[in-house]
C-alpha cells in the first residue's frame, strides 16, 4: 500500500529503513534530507537529455526514452543498493516534488511488496520546513555562547562539553568551515541550503527545556550564512567568556589549523586576503614568514595585530550579558576537560557557571 507523510522529524523519519532519494545526483549533491541515499533513476546526463527532447523535440520520444532509462535504472538499484533487502524493508521515497520519478519507483517497490511511501511533495516538503524553522518563526531554545579570542580553545571546550552530555550546537563543524579567514576544511563546504538541512536537522534534536551551549561566530561561518531565528537568539544570548595565556593561544593555532599551515600556496592566498587596513609592508612580511615556514612567530603576530584588535570591536559592538568569565591556565587537554565538568555541572543546576 502506497501511503504519504509529511512528518519529517528525526524520529519519523527514523521509523523508516532507509530514505531513498532518487533525484539525479547534482541535485541530491546541492541538498537533501539528512540520512538519506541516492539511487537516481535519472543521472544528471540522462535528466537533461530527456528535459531538452522534451523542450525542443518531441514530447512522446522525450518520455518513451526516459521511461526506458528509468526502467534500467530502478533495475540497476534493485540488483545493487537493493539486493539485501527482504520483504519487510520499510522505504520512504522522494523526489524534487513527488512527481513522476518517484512515482515510477514507488510503482515497482510497491508491486514487489515493499510497504513503501512516498513523501507527499517530495523535496519541497523537507525545504519547506527548513525555510520555516530558520526563517519564518522564533527559535524555542535556551542558548548560552561560548566566546574567547582566537586560539583560545572554544571548539575544543565545545566538544568536551558534549562529551558530558550538554548540549550543544557545532556551527562549524554543521557548515565544514573552522570560521576564520584561515578556516578552509578539505573538502570544502556544504551549499548554503545543504548547511540548513544539516543545521534544521540538528535543532531539531534539542531539548528545548534543556541549556544549549554553542561557539561565538559571526554571522557568516566562511561563505555560509546563519539564518535569521538563529542569528537572533545568538545576538541575545548571554555568554561565557573564555581566556588563556597568549603562548598557550599560539600553539593551539598551530595545531588546529596543520593543514593550511602544510600547504604554503593556500596559506599564502588566505594571508593575500587579508583586510586592507593592514600594510602592504606587513602583509608582505607575514607571506615572507609563511614561505619560510615561520608558523608558530605568524601566529602569534596574526593573533596580537588582527584577531585579537578585532575580537575587541565585535565584543564592543555586541555588548551580550556576560554570565562568566573563564581564565585557563593553558590549553591541555586536562585544564579543557576541567574546565568542561565545571561548566557542565553549572548548567546542570540551572544557574550561571562557576
Amino acid at each position: 500500500m502506497i501511503r504519504h507523510t509529511v512528518d519529517l522529524s528525526p524520529a519519523a523519519r527514523g521509523a523508516f529503513d532507509a530514505i531513498i532519494d532518487v533525484r539525479s545526483p547534482g541535485e541530491f549533491a546541492l541538498d537533501h534530507i539528512p540520512g538519506a541515499i541516492n539511487l537516481p533513476v535519472l543521472d544528471d546526463a540522462q535528466r537533461a537529455a530527456v528535459g531538452t527532447e522534451y523542450v525542443q523535440g518531441s514530447k512522446f520520444l522525450a518520455r518513451r526514452t526516459g521511461a526506458a532509462m528509468v526502467a534500467r535504472n530502478i533495475a540497476a538499484h534493485l540488483e545493487g543498493a537493493l539486493a539485501d533487502r527482504d520483504g519487510s524493508f520499510r522505504p520512504l521515497v522522494h523526489c524534487w516534488r513527488g512527481g513522476q520519478r518517484s512515482g515510477a519507483m514507488v510503482t515497482v517497490m510497491d508491486q514487489i511488496g515493499w510497504p513503501v511511501t512516498v513523501l507527499d511533495g517530495g523535496y519541497q516538503t523537507w525545504r519547506r520546513q527548513v525555510t520555516a524553522g530558520l526563517y519564518d518563526t522564533p527559535l524555542p531554545l535556551r542558548l548560552t555562547l561560548l566566546d574567547g579570542p582566537t586560539g583560545s580553545g572554544k571548539t575544543a571546550l565545545l566538544t568536551a562539553l558534549a562529551t558530558r552530555g550538554v548540549q550543544t550546537l557545532d556551527l562549524e563543524a554543521l557548515a565544514a568551515h573552522r570560521g576564520s579567514l584561515f578556516g578552509a576544511m578539505p573538502g570544502g563546504q556544504p551549499s548554503q541550503k545543504a548547511f540548513e538541512s544539516r543545521l534544521h536537522d540538528a535543532l531539531s534534536r534539542l531539548d528545548p527545556a534543556r541549556p544549549v551551549v554553542v561557539e561565538a561566530e559571526s554571522s557568516r561561518i566562511g561563505a555560509r550564512v546563519i539564518p535569521p531565528a538563529l542569528w537572533t537568539a545568538m545576538a541575545a544570548a548571554p555568554v561565557i567568556e573564555i581566556a588563556a595565556p597568549i603562548e598557550a593561544r599560539v600553539a593551539h593555532t598551530v595545531e588546529t589549523y596543520v593543514e593550511i599551515a602544510a600547504d604554503p600556496v593556500a596559506l599564502d592566498t588566505a594571508l593575500g586576503r587579508l583586510p586592507r587596513h593592514h600594510s602592504k609592508a606587513t602583509i608582505s612580511e607575514w607571506r615572507a614568514m609563511a614561505a619560510r615556514g615561520e608558523i608558530a612567530d605568524l601566529a602569534r603576530q596574526l593573533i596580537e595585530a588582527h584577531y585579537d584588535p578585532a575580537y575587541v570591536r565585535t565584543g564592543a559592538e555586541r555588548a551580550r550579558p556576560v554570565l562568566d568569565r573563564l581564565p585557563l591556565a593553558d590549553l591541555s587537554p586536562g585544564s579543557i576537560e576541567a574546565a568542561a565538568l565545571s561548566l557542565a555541572a553549572g548548567l546542570d543546576r540551572g544557574r550561571d557557571p562557576a
